[in-house]
């Protein structure tokens, strides 16, 4: 019996560590797509596999800082986003939807990024801006090679980075693919 315990165990550690993580949500910057305290599944291998791309909803480290303060690597000018993170990865677990990716260019538009010269049309399942500083960031950067640039479904109330800038690859912990809490919410992203 303490076999069969034993191994049940290490199995479901080896699950998490290597396949399927659930993470809880832990604020409402991803809102109205995630709700505070709704848990979600998180495919940790699936980077092996292909970069991760533009609208992919990932789970990362941000840079150190991000979780206390906007900290960017760089000075920034008031109308432009943080164009490079600082050069330390946070502990921390952060859930945003992947924007832009290494090589594109960007600017922010009421709350909309606006990628390669190119406003998204359909985004549909953000919660609106409004008119916050974060809102309207016309001054373009461009992504390095290697990194993603992450924003908030609720775009008016998440620290993102346009605060503390793009996040490199190794930083993703894995893309959220499901939802299981609350039964209610229970679906595919």
């Amino acid at each position: 019996m303490v076999v069969i315990v034993a191994l049940a165990l290490g199995l479901a550690l080896a699950i998490q560590a290597w396949l399927v993580k659930p993470y809880q949500i832990p604020s409402g910057s991803m809102e109205p797509t995630l709700d505070v305290g709704q848990r979600v599944l998180v495919n940790r291998f699936i980077y092996d596999l292909h970069e991760p791309k533009a609208g992919d909803i990932v789970v990362f480290h941000p840079p150190e800082g991000a979780e206390t303060a906007a900290q960017c690597g760089v000075q920034v000018p008031a109308n432009e986003a943080c164009p490079k993170p600082t050069p330390n990865e946070s502990s921390q677990n952060f859930i945003k939807r992947i924007v832009a990716v290494g090589g594109d260019t960007l600017s922010i538009k009421e709350g909309h990024p606006v990628v390669n010269g190119k406003e998204n049309p359909d985004e549909s399942f953000i919660r609106p801006c409004g008119a916050g500083s974060i809102c309207n960031l016309p001054k373009t950067i461009t992504i390095p090679r290697g990194y993603f640039f992450m924003m908030g479904d609720n775009r008016g109330e998440s620290d993102d980075s346009r605060y503390w800038g793009p996040v490199p690859k190794s930083w993703i912990i894995g893309e959220a693919f499901a939802t299981y809490w609350p039964p209610d919410r229970i679906g595919t992203l």
